[in-house]
């Protein structure tokens, strides 16, 4: 029999433990109200004290939900955590990565400001390599330029613009040349890429601070200070034999990776090889519309285009190897040699016309193993008895413009001074008057008695047809 409860909670805490039935039952057995299951055959309580029993199990089963109900919820929220951190490192991972792209960005705007990593397929392999040689440099007295943002100041211009003149590309929507033709006076026409202002100034740069302070061979007289055609034609004066070549398409033979190469040779690093490579040689394009647009497509690589003011101090430099292998064959065999950009010349007397043979085939075989081409259409062999000409000049006796020409050229000053520059022409321009000044001032720089008869009566017509 159980005792009597005590107080109130313990009261409630009987009444949980079991059911109301079973808790009124045993009261009334405790206060003699209701006989114990010893005193009645058939005892009804059985049945109430299952229940309570069953009631027990109930709160077990309850008491047990509730813990496992706590166990699912303390897994949803572990679950709610675990998501929540893992956003949280995703928001730091973008994040990260946001300021990392930002970074990145502003390290290229930074580059872009004061290098260059890429100009163009086939051309970008150098252009991380900046060390250059220092003492070779002195030796030439030559500035010390070994990367793009040095290369860009030294030209006054940002390294975007020194990037914008030099990119390679082989469909473009911009031409940095105008392309056109002029007659040649031995009939033809030579093409002319004249390079945009800005690049102009970039290639009169390299002329004039480096291709200018080297030295050349004697043996070259084209588009040097204090040396022209007369120059060129001097040493071949009252020859017996006179012997021209000329190279076919000077220019374009040569190719960018040899003028690369020869500003590799002066000692400058590869990535200011590169650059200068880039600026002075150019692709041949043909214009293409497409859409409305005009794009400009290569069909060549690169090589020197004739027209830029570096291109002759290039040829010139590139050919002092070719230069000094001619001079050399030349004096063994008896010759003089000299060189005007394209033209060839020999020239000797006496016994050593017999060498004329071993000059023509040493020379082709000297100019092919420069990778350079001779015009066997222009290869002339001229001997005293004919009027022998160097570079325009003729050499028979001193050097002279040739007399059919000063006799069209005296009847075209007489006839303009008589009837005026109407329907008059001189040369293949249209500027009658500037044609005539410059053909005088070229008489007096080869005949200076007959050309400064030439100027005088060129002076009279500028007062008479101001």
């Amino acid at each position: 029999m159980s005792e009597q409860p005590r107080t109130r909670q313990e009261l409630y805490d009987r009444l949980r433990q079991s059911s109301k039935q079973e808790f009124i039952l045993e009261e009334m057995i405790r206060l003699g109200f209701w006989a114990t299951a010893e005193q009645i055959a058939i005892d009804p309580t059985d049945e109430m004290r299952r229940l309570g029993e069953i009631t027990r199990e109930l709160q077990q089963l309850r008491q047990e939900n509730a813990r496992l109900g706590n166990e699912k919820k303390l897994r949803q929220e572990l679950l709610k955590q675990r998501l929540a951190e893992s956003k949280r490192k995703q928001q730091e991972t973008k994040e990260r990565r946001e300021r990392e792209r930002i970074e990145k960005a502003q390290k290229w705007q930074e580059q872009k400001q004061t290098g260059i990593s890429y100009l163009g397929a086939e051309v970008s392999g150098g252009l991380n390599n900046t060390e250059s040689n220092a003492e070779r440099l002195s030796n030439y007295g030559l500035p010390r330029l070994e990367n793009a943002g040095q290369i860009a100041a030294a030209m006054g211009i940002s390294v975007g613009q020194l990037r914008f003149l030099a990119f390679s590309r082989k469909t473009s929507t911009i031409c940095h040349y105008i392309r056109f033709t002029i007659p040649k006076k031995t009939g033809g026409s030579r093409s002319i890429s004249a390079p945009m202002p800005k690049l102009k100034e970039s290639q009169k740069w390299i002329l004039v601070n480096i291709l200018n302070k080297l030295e050349l061979h004697e043996a070259a007289h084209g588009f040097r200070r204090d040396r022209s055609i007369v120059s060129n034609a001097l040493p071949h004066v009252k020859q017996d034999v006179i012997i021209n070549f000329d190279l076919k398409d000077f220019f374009p033979s040569i190719s960018y990776r040899r003028v690369k190469g020869l500003f590799q040779s002066l000692g400058y690093s590869e990535a200011a090889a590169t650059i200068f490579g880039l600026l002075c040689t150019e692709l041949e394009v043909e214009a293409v519309e497409l859409d409305g647009k005009t794009y400009y497509v290569a069909n060549s690589d690169r090589h020197l285009p004739q027209g830029s003011p570096a291109s002759p101090a290039i040829t010139n430099l590139l050919c002092r190897r070719l230069d000094r292998r001619l001079t050399l064959m030349a004096e063994n065999l008896g010759f003089t040699y000299t060189r005007y950009a394209d033209d060839l010349t020999f020239s000797a007397t006496g016994s050593n016309l017999r060498h004329i043979c071993n000059v023509l085939k040493r020379t082709e075989d000297i100019v092919n193993h420069e990778d350079l081409t001779i015009n066997q259409q222009k290869t002339r062999i001229i001997r005293k008895s004919r009027q022998q000409e160097v570079t325009g000049v003729v050499v028979n006796s001193h050097p002279n413009i040739a007399r059919e020409t000063l006799k069209r050229f005296r009847a075209t000053l007489y006839q303009i001074e008589k009837d005026g520059l109407e329907g008059k022409h001189w040369g293949n321009t249209t500027d009658v008057m500037a044609a005539i000044q410059g053909y005088a001032n070229f008489v007096k720089m080869v005949n200076p008695a007959k050309g400064a008869e030439f100027i005088a009566q060129v002076e009279r017509i500028k007062h008479k047809y101001p």
